[in-house]
């Protein structure tokens, strides 16, 4: 989900669209900063109802929140500081291209020169 502000309906939103993606059986957790929006009783209650673990970075520990700023550096080096962006609707289909285009085709030394679903499915032995 994209919004010009970070505000409770961008959540609920991106709640929403969770909800149908996740599979019956998933156990998920999600992570998070100490936003407003990931402290709001209506948010955890929102969780809760969805069986979805709640992870938030602790203060003044950015260590717990590394491999969420790492996907956002390499998006931004890899992608969005490479182009000019005129809209929010063009930045949802940007960020949805990049997405897909990382979980599938990029190739990654960290995960044995594979790409991450790859790597995954085997881990899970579905390859």
């Amino acid at each position: 989900q994209v919004s010009y502000s970070p505000n409770m309906r961008l959540v609920y939103d991106m709640l929403a669209e969770l909800k149908h993606k996740l599979p019956k059986t998933a156990q998920p957790i999600l992570h998070s900063d100490q936003g407003f929006q990931y402290r709001h009783s209506g948010y955890q209650a929102k969780l809760r109802q969805m069986k979805i673990k709640q992870s938030m970075s602790r203060k003044g520990n950015c260590h717990d929140n590394a491999p969420g700023e790492t996907i956002f550096n390499l998006m931004k080096r890899e992608k969005l500081n490479r182009i000019k962006i005129s809209s929010l609707a063009e930045m949802q289909a940007v960020l949805r291209d990049y997405v897909y285009w990382f979980n599938h085709i990029r190739r990654s030394n960290k995960l044995k020169y594979t790409t991450p679903i790859k790597y995954r499915n085997r881990a899970l032995g579905l390859a």
